[in-house]
Order: C-alpha cells, then sequence, then structure tokens
C-alpha cells in the first residue's frame, strides 16, 4: 500500500513562496511519477505539475504555474516537493500529492494514489 503525506501548505501573501513536501511510503518509490494537483474551492480539482519516475528528467506543469513553481523529488527521502514562488490569490487551493505508475506525466496525468491534501491560502 502506497501512502502519501503533504505538508507545507500554510497562509500567505500574495509575492510571497511556501514550499510543499509530500513524503511516500513506498519501497519502490523511485519507480513512482510524481504529481501534484489542486482544487479551489467550488471548482474541480486541476493538475499542477508532474515528474517522471526515476531521475526526474521530464517536468511538467500547468500553464498558469509555469515559471512560478518548480517540482523536484529526492529518492533518497521518498520525497517530491513543490516549491511555489510569486503566490498568487488565486493559487488558493488544497494542494494534492500523487504518485502514479504511468510514464505518461503530462496535463492529463492520472496517478494512481493521493495524498489527503494539504491547505494553501493565498492573500491579496
Amino acid at each position: 500500500q502506497v501512502q502519501l503525506v503533504e505538508s507545507g501548505g500554510g497562509l500567505v501573501q500574495a509575492g510571497g513562496s511556501l514550499r510543499l513536501s509530500c513524503v511516500v511510503s513506498a519501497r519502490t518509490f523511485n519507480r513512482y511519477s510524481m504529481g501534484w494537483f489542486r482544487q479551489a474551492p467550488g471548482k474541480e480539482r486541476e493538475f499542477v505539475a508532474a515528474i517522471s519516475s526515476w531521475s526526474g528528467y521530464t517536468t511538467n506543469y500547468t500553464d498558469s504555474v509555469k515559471g512560478r513553481f518548480t517540482i523536484s523529488r529526492d529518492n533518497a527521502k521518498n520525497t517530491v516537493y513543490l516549491q511555489m514562488n510569486s503566490l498568487k490569490p488565486e493559487d488558493t487551493a488544497v494542494y494534492y500529492c500523487a504518485a502514479g505508475s504511468s510514464r505518461y506525466t503530462g496535463s492529463y496525468y492520472n496517478p494512481d494514489y493521493w495524498g489527503q491534501g494539504t491547505q494553501v491560502t493565498v492573500s491579496s
């Protein structure tokens, strides 16, 4: 069973930064592609970013966060990160970490496992 636990959410002013972390309990963490999604109040959950398995050579982002967010992974720590800079009020959402066995990491990324989510609130 794969379990994902997010942390690092909170309240930040517009223009500020946060780093989300997601620790994954899996002996074969390296083999999973990893992603971040978010769900704002009254909206559907949307893809934010994803990173390929193993070396994490391939990353993809939704257009609205390109140049501001960075996804990375540390296989030695079974952890994936989402560095969020220049935050905007429209980034306010619950952010979910996800893991998948698929090599695909584009905007239609469809993971197999989900975390419980962490709240990010950006004030104007």
